[in-house]
């Protein structure tokens, strides 16, 4: 499984721009009024605005190159907070062979950088823009988890380590030599490095094989496949 596009909402897009592209210096790929795309490696991650109460707020990861976490840590440093958890301000994931750092962004949505030492891209390069690989993770927080794992396992999409749905529980749905992953929630679970409750906001997932995942502003779950187009 591929992330090809994540598309997100927010009710402050000037200042999610300013943030994305100038703070962090992530390419800007698409830019009208209403919404922006920036390149997260191979991914695209695209902000849309909407007038709401409350502003969205989302998980998401991005691969980083697998050498380069140190620099990583200390170039994000230099631009954001990093968030921490019981006095830390790193994650070391010894089952996933990890290390993941994580910061807010203007819209309160949760960023981690994480390098996976199964990666196989490496380089000699000063950590940049240009040393992330692609989105690794995005949340997707539904009201029925069961039901949704079902219609992603219908499409080929399983839990990692093939365990039961669980509803309780977070559910990284997609294959672990891919690193790729849909972490699907329900809502009122805390984000780790975070003091964020998951909850239930619009989002689009495009996947490479061009099979979308659609929560829409009612909250109803659409997943399509290239097939059902």
């Amino acid at each position: 499984m591929e992330i090809k596009q994540v598309t997100l909402h927010t009710t402050n897009i000037d200042e999610m721009k300013r943030f994305y592209t100038g703070t962090l210096g992530l390419d800007l790929v698409d830019d009208t009024e209403n919404k922006f795309c920036i390149a997260v490696g191979s991914s695209i991650l695209e902000f849309t605005h909407v007038n709401a109460k409350v502003n969205p707020y989302y998980h998401f990861a991005f691969n980083i190159q697998r050498n380069k976490f140190n620099e990583a840590k200390s170039w994000v440093k230099g631009k954001v907070s990093l968030n921490r958890e019981d006095g830390a301000d790193e994650a070391d994931f010894p089952h996933l062979s990890a290390r993941s750092l994580y910061f807010n962004d203007p819209s309160g949505n949760v960023v981690e950088f994480i390098a996976r030492h199964s990666t196989s891209d490496t380089s000699d390069e000063p950590f940049s823009p240009k040393s992330i690989l692609n989105i690794s993770e995005i949340s997707l927080t539904v009201p029925d988890v069961i039901k949704v794992g079902s219609q992603l396992m219908a499409l080929g999409i399983k839990e990692r380590d093939n365990d039961p749905l669980s509803a309780t529980s977070l559910n990284f749905m997609g294959d672990p030599t891919d690193e790729v992953f849909v972490l699907l929630v329900q809502p009122g679970r805390k984000w780790i490095f975070s003091d964020k409750i998951s909850a239930i906001f619009p989002l689009e997932i495009t996947l490479a094989n061009e099979e979308k995942i659609t929560v829409d502003d009612k909250y109803e779950v659409i997943v399509t496949s290239s097939h059902t187009h």
